[in-house]
């Protein structure tokens, strides 16, 4: 595993992400298949590009030429997140990708793209992580806000695999490609042979959440579902969203609050289509963008080989479904 991440990129990159890898690989035959997807978060992404570019040149598409400080400008687009993909690597296929830790704390503290934080919501291997309390505590909140989302969007009472799949798919919800480029099964790929890593990264904050009761030995969860304690869950969402559901709530010149505004959304039958909107709203914006970015980053000849694979895999999870 280490060695994995010393061949993608210089020693000295502070914090090392292992994304949609769980502790059950052995035990999961889909995310062998899978390529591995690796996140380095950095504090200075010209000199880490400067040093991987001196490292492993070959992982970078044409935009190489450009230097680091270009490279590093291109990986500000979008949900500030830089990918090399398609990097053989110790017999197996790999991609990372590169992002500033203040860019990482920004969208785990207040979901501007929920690209990287929606991966992060997902049972993930941490490799290395360096000192840092103030990343500590987003990812913590992440997990925190991801939890508030799936209430608002759940009924009174359901099962943790719901709860679960609810946030495995948060990061999905409008991003176009789930139409045409991704297996439609890949939120239930992910949660139900990892139902137990789930557990473990959600249990102490359902257990301390008071506005749920979290029946463990059965599998349940129960909570309040009154406009109260909507509102309440409403207010503990992230920054970003709740704007997004502001701009999709209040009229145009009317300009009222959003402590206004989402007091009448708690009270709305409809409340969790709304908040759903909203989360669509701030990951179709991302995803577009990133995925054109994807384009420059991977290089013509990679993002059509990667294209197929994706069609393929979404196809071969049709006919599974179908069969």
């Amino acid at each position: 595993m280490t060695k994995l991440v010393s061949s993608t990129g210089p020693k000295e990159t502070p914090r090392n992400f292992e994304l949609h890898l769980c502790p059950c690989l052995k035990k999961n035959p889909w995310i062998l298949n899978n390529m591995l997807d690796f996140v380095f978060a950095v504090d200075d992404s010209v000199t880490w590009h400067m040093m991987n570019l001196l490292k492993n040149k070959s992982h970078y598409s044409f935009l190489k030429v450009f230097g680091p400080k270009q490279i590093s400008n291109i990986q500000s687009y979008g949900a500030g997140i830089y990918y090399n993909t398609l990097v053989p690597c110790n017999g197996r296929m790999i991609k990372y990708g590169v992002i500033s830790t203040d860019t990482l704390i920004d969208d785990l503290l207040h979901w501007k793209t929920l690209y990287v934080a929606g991966r992060l919501q997902k049972p993930v291997k941490i490799l290395t992580q360096n000192e840092n309390g103030k990343l500590q505590a987003a990812l913590v909140s992440n997990l925190k806000s991801a939890v508030t989302a799936a209430f608002l969007m759940l009924p009174e009472s359901f099962s943790e695999e719901d709860l679960y799949m609810q946030i495995a798919g948060l990061s999905y919800s409008g991003d176009f490609r789930m139409i045409i480029g991704e297996d439609r099964s890949k939120v239930q790929n992910i949660v139900k042979p990892n139902v137990p890593y789930f557990q473990k990264l959600y249990s102490n904050i359902l257990q301390d959440c008071p506005q749920v009761v979290y029946k463990h030995h059965l599998g349940r969860l129960e909570i309040d579902k009154s406009p109260e304690g909507q509102f309440t869950q409403l207010m503990a969402l992230p920054r970003s969203l709740q704007q997004k559901i502001t701009s999709l709530v209040d009229p145009p010149g009317k300009n009222r609050d959003v402590e206004e505004i989402l007091l009448q959304v708690a009270h709305d039958p409809d409340c969790g289509l709304v908040v759903h909107q909203g989360i669509s709203g701030i990951v179709r914006s991302s995803s577009i963008v990133q995925s054109a970015k994807t384009i420059l980053t991977a290089g013509a000849k990679k993002s059509v080989t990667y294209s197929m694979k994706k069609l393929y895999k979404m196809t071969k999870g049709w006919l599974k479904k179908t069969s």
